[in-house]
């Protein structure tokens, strides 16, 4: 059975139909006992309770960046196998990164504002080359959305906005990986699988990688909701053509 078949809106329709509620039921309860956990954790020595930022921070960060390469992914789907849907989901997917990219950027400044006091590269911040490239990821949504808006066909739309989602690929690899390749006031990686050691607390890591879990089954969710209602769309204006 090829996988290709769900690429099919009739298809995709029938079997992510009843899928919807219990993923949006799993997302509510997850992100409610996330809240609750990050909400609830020991205050830190030198952080205060700003550390409490960090469980909607890192989250939002890693979905943010990790949007774009879901878009990225359908973008490239689309253009090789010429399949709708694939478009229809990196559409749908974009004002969820462009939202998760405005928390996390918000929310990092946020967070950072005890320790960028006391530094005088606060004064410097939006130079910084992770900070910088994380905007410019997220004005490469905004493009993406606006092509989408003002383009009436929606195959040549399709095309144009996956040609230039490809482009932005280059500013989400660079917000994962910036702080790797360049001196950044940014705190290097704390949560990873290719350096050995522990560098966050069990009293914070076990809890963050819950919200983290929390926040992708939100993030699943939304894009489900989203998905389906473009393939409605998308019906709609073909039956009003079909009309007119």
């Amino acid at each position: 059975m090829s996988i290709w078949r769900y690429a099919n809106p009739a298809e995709f329709m029938r079997v992510t139909g009843p899928l919807v509620v219990p993923m949006w039921v799993l997302a509510c309860a997850m992100v409610a006992v996330a809240v609750t956990w990050g909400l609830s954790v020991p205050v830190d020595d030198k952080q205060g309770n700003t550390i409490h930022i960090m469980f909607l921070h890192v989250p939002a960060a890693l979905l943010a960046i990790n949007t774009y390469f879901v878009m990225a992914l359908a973008s490239v789907i689309g253009l090789v196998r010429r399949h709708h849907v694939s478009f229809l989901v990196a559409k749908a997917a974009a004002p969820i990164g462009a939202a998760f990219t405005m928390i996390a950027y918000f929310t990092g400044y946020v967070w950072g504002i005890p320790i960028w006091d006391a530094s005088p590269t606060h004064a410097v911040w939006l130079a910084d080359p992770k900070l910088l490239s994380m905007a410019i990821m997220f004005f490469f949504y905004i493009g993406y959305m606006a092509l989408w808006a003002t383009i009436d066909d929606p195959d040549k739309a399709a095309d144009l906005t996956a040609v230039l989602c490809l482009v932005g690929v280059l500013f989400a690899f660079l917000s994962r990986y910036a702080v790797e390749f360049f001196p950044s006031i940014h705190q290097e990686v704390s949560l990873t699988a290719v350096r050995p050691g522990q560098r966050v607390d069990d009293a914070y890591r076990t809890p963050l990688y819950f919200c983290m879990a929390a926040y992708y089954v939100l993030f699943f969710a939304l894009l489900l909701s989203r998905a389906r209602t473009e393939i409605r769309l998308r019906r709609l204006r073909a039956l009003r053509l079909a009309e007119a």
